[in-house]
């Protein structure tokens, strides 16, 4: 976090640096007297030794980083243990010194589907919400932005990212453990913001949509991507209870509604870039989570269904315009 304050000349902060270094304090004194799954997680990178990569990739699907070659028998062991200390992998895959972490989601299918139709990355202050292990922030970076700073207040996925960023040491990567509203705000500044699997966790999606529009210049580019209702009736999902198993699911909107919303939130040039029913290929379960995964989310009889019986997820990317 340090070195985000250590950089901010570069990103031109200067009106939001105390605002910054007041949160990154507040945080760091948080992780000094971490207790729980923060102190177990932070304990786990700190004791890792700095091992050198003889390789890092950030184009191809999997993150790689090192070969298996770089490592003694003993390190490779202590690496592999700590990795796996730090399970559910959820985004991925990755290639950390030959130990291939292969993450609940294929998450080189999703950056496939948007990198066509987004603006250039070169030179650009960009935002990540919800930034999970940083694995869209590394494929980010090897577009050369100014800046990429992720936010993740998840502690799991937040010591991942810590665990890829000592070894690739990317200057211009950075990642806050903090959620979005917490930042400080940030009037015109990001030029393109990425808002990737969030706002259904959001009570109030409209007001997110319009603080990350004053967070933008004029003319910065948000890529949304978030769970839809393939219609376009202007119409809305509030589940009940649960959807797909998962409680903080609030809003699921259908076309309309998305584009009505963004809209409503300042946006201009909206447009629909891809629309992609979840599969089984892109997410599943593996050794990496432990846990459930799409299969068990969905009617065993009925996989256009959700368990509870809503419609199967379908995902679509948004890209629109700040004003």
């Amino acid at each position: 976090m340090e070195n985000f304050l250590q950089y901010y000349h570069h990103l031109r902060l200067d009106q939001h640096y105390n605002e910054f270094k007041r949160l990154i304090n507040e945080k760091r004194a948080f992780l000094d007297h971490a207790k729980g799954n923060f102190l177990k997680f932070k304990q786990i990178v700190d004791a890792l030794p700095d091992f050198r990569p003889s390789i890092i990739d950030l184009e191809n699907q999997a993150v790689t980083i090192g070969d298996s070659s770089d490592l003694t028998p003993d390190q490779y062991h202590l690496l592999n243990n700590s990795v796996e200390q730090l399970c559910p992998w959820r985004k991925g895959p990755f290639n950390l010194f030959g130990i291939k972490i292969d993450s609940e989601w294929q998450s080189w299918m999703k950056w496939e589907r948007l990198q066509p139709h987004i603006g250039s990355l070169k030179g650009r202050r960009i935002l990540d919400i919800g930034s999970s292990n940083g694995y869209y922030m590394f494929k980010m970076a090897a577009k050369n932005p100014l800046m990429v700073l992720g936010v993740e207040p998840q502690s799991t996925f937040y010591f991942q990212y810590l665990i890829m960023q000592k070894f690739l040491r990317q200057k211009n990567v950075f990642c806050l453990p903090v959620t979005h509203d917490q930042l400080p705000k940030t009037d015109n500044y990001f030029d393109t913001v990425f808002c990737m699997g969030v706002l259904y966790h959001r009570k109030s999606p409209v007001q997110m949509l319009k603080d990350i529009c004053d967070s933008m210049r004029p003319g910065g580019e948000l890529v949304l991507e978030n769970l839809v209702i393939e219609s376009k009736q202007n119409l809305c999902l509030f589940p009940k209870d649960r959807y797909a198993k998962m409680r903080n699911i609030f809003f699921i909107p259908d076309l309309l509604a998305m584009e009505s919303w963004l809209l409503r939130a300042g946006f201009t040039n909206i447009r629909c870039v891809d629309i992609t029913k979840t599969c089984g290929q892109e997410q599943r379960k593996t050794r990496w989570i432990q846990t459930e995964s799409l299969k068990d989310f969905l009617d065993p009889d009925d996989p256009d269904k959700t368990i509870e019986g809503y419609p199967a997820p379908v995902r679509a990317i948004f890209l629109a315009t700040a004003t």
